[in-house]
């Protein structure tokens, strides 16, 4: 298809031009045929942002490296989350050191401020489990003016030591973040709280309680009631029932700032056995929940903690008691419910939430709640189930499948054999722009050939070349042992000149 150059060439209507483009290849053609034929016009920011988006999407990463160095070249003025984009495609292809140097090389470009691209990169390294790579990371950018913040590189930074026991080593960090000039936030206390009481340093774990009171719940933020439960467990399943009441006195009082009433009736002798240690802590979120102000905030964080710690019965009398209170359960809720019913199989009873319990309480489900429930249908095979509910999500407003969704239902189909149906689905898939990966597309065409649908199958041949992606040879061969054994000899002579012209 050829373009339609304007008389004057703006940075805005190229991005237009590349972005409508199905072949990244032809995106890049069109991207550098614009500095010849307009000598005055000039790449900026945004434009290289899209190009490099598009060639890092589509596996390109040699053109992709090509058009990063035009830009340094170019001395552009370009945003951060340019080298995000690129850090993340190198390491989601394994090149994890490409993603080092071009971070390190992010001074040769116009870009003043790097703060989400090192932790990104941090992220990424405490992921790949290489920690002395972060720490040294850490070390070399932490000081710069161009990262901006420290406190979620630190956090990582803890989240690593406490993943490997080495909560000691998270506690130095942790008190040596004034020193940095940070103040440490809600997710630093939760991180650490939860490494401490792993480590069983529940006398570090109080007293780091009791910090948390005058630094950052002088308020009585009901957020905070997920890290006090934290430690209320882990005394619990120490055996320290008394002490663990004896804090969540001071909880309510210090922490959630309850009316004398909630705290002043606390009854817990009926579990002092310690026979029930499980009931014990199950009275002791309800106290938390019921003692209490009221708060979406403390519903909401508390909900979600249990359910992502599988705790799917408590987690449910949240919801019944937010409900008295005359609150409406969130949308996170109610995913954080979907995937915890996912992980354990229940798909059944995950679909009934969607579809029942959400309505009942006039919370549409949303695109992210659907995919929740898809990919995990999609994970135990269950295309039947996941073809019904991604047509219920369609005839939802704002609710689409994403790219991810519609990629693996359509490996699932390819392998399952029912390739027709995989071919419809292509073809909504065209239509949202979500192109399949060159493994996909050669599954289909020999699928759709051992069928002998050789138009079909010819179709879309043209669409994956269309997009620079090339065919394996069995596709090749599958395509001409159909057409040898095709009938209708005329038929196939003619897809085979199709076929030549490509």
């Amino acid at each position: 298809m050829s373009i339609r150059w304007p008389r004057v060439l703006t940075p805005t209507y190229l991005c237009q031009i590349i972005k409508i483009q199905k072949n990244p290849l032809k995106a890049l053609h069109i991207f550098n045929e614009a500095k010849t034929k307009y000598p005055n016009y000039c790449h900026n920011g945004p434009v290289y942002a899209t190009m490099i988006n598009i060639l890092g999407t589509s596996g390109r990463l040699t053109e992709m490296r090509d058009v990063i160095e035009q830009m340094r070249e170019d001395s552009c003025e370009c945003k951060d989350s340019v080298f995000v984009s690129a850090i993340k495609t190198y390491a989601n292809a394994g090149l994890v050191d490409e993603a080092i140097s071009l971070y390190k090389n992010i001074p040769q470009f116009n870009c003043v401020n790097w703060t989400e691209s090192f932790n990104t990169l941090l992220q990424i390294m405490v992921n790949e489990s290489r920690l002395e790579v972060a720490h040294r990371l850490f070390v070399e950018s932490s000081c710069g003016w161009e990262v901006k913040s420290r406190i979620r590189a630190l956090n990582l930074l803890m989240y690593a030591l406490c993943q490997r026991s080495r909560s000691d080593l998270a506690l130095q960090i942790f008190q040596e973040m004034d020193y940095q000039g940070c103040y440490p936030n809600r997710d630093s206390y939760a991180i650490l709280m939860k490494g401490l009481c792993q480590d069983r340093r529940l006398h570090e774990a109080t007293h780091l309680l009791y910090s948390m009171f005058w630094r950052i719940s002088q308020k009585g933020n009901g957020e905070d009631i997920v890290v006090y439960r934290t430690l209320l467990d882990a005394l619990c399943d120490d055996g320290k029932l008394e002490e663990a009441v004896e804090i969540l006195g001071k909880i309510l009082r210090k922490g959630l700032k309850a009316p004398k009433r909630c705290y002043n009736r606390l009854d817990l002798n009926q579990f002092w056995d310690g026979k029930d240690i499980e009931a014990m802590k199950r009275l002791i979120h309800e106290a938390l929940i019921k003692g209490s102000v009221p708060c979406l905030a403390s519903y909401n964080a508390m909900a979600i903690d249990l359910y992502s710690e599988g705790k799917i019965g408590e987690g449910d009398n949240v919801i019944i008691e937010m409900q008295h209170r005359g609150f409406k359960p969130t949308h996170s809720i109610y995913e954080a419910k979907v995937a915890a019913l996912c992980k354990v199989g229940k798909l059944d009873e995950a679909i009934e939430v969607i579809e029942e319990d959400m309505v009942k309480v006039n919370c549409l489900p949303t695109a992210r709640v659907y995919n929740i429930l898809l990919k995990n249908l999609c994970n135990v095979g269950n295309s039947t189930a996941v073809i019904e509910s991604l047509n219920k999500m369609s005839n939802k407003v704002g609710c689409a499948g994403d790219r991810e969704t519609y990629g693996l239902l359509l490996e699932m189909l390819c392998g399952e054999k029912r390739y027709l149906e995989a071919s419809q689905l292509l073809e909504t898939m065209s239509i949202k722009s979500y192109w399949p990966c060159a493994n996909s597309y050669n599954a289909l065409i020999k699928g759709l050939c051992s069928l002998g649908r050789q138009y079909d199958a010819v179709m879309w041949l043209e669409d994956m070349i269309s997009q620079g992606k090339l065919p394996e040879i069995s596709v090749w061969n599958s395509l001409v042992s159909l057409f040898c054994n095709s009938e209708n000899i005329k038929l196939s002579s003619n897809t085979f000149n199709r076929l030549r012209s490509l």
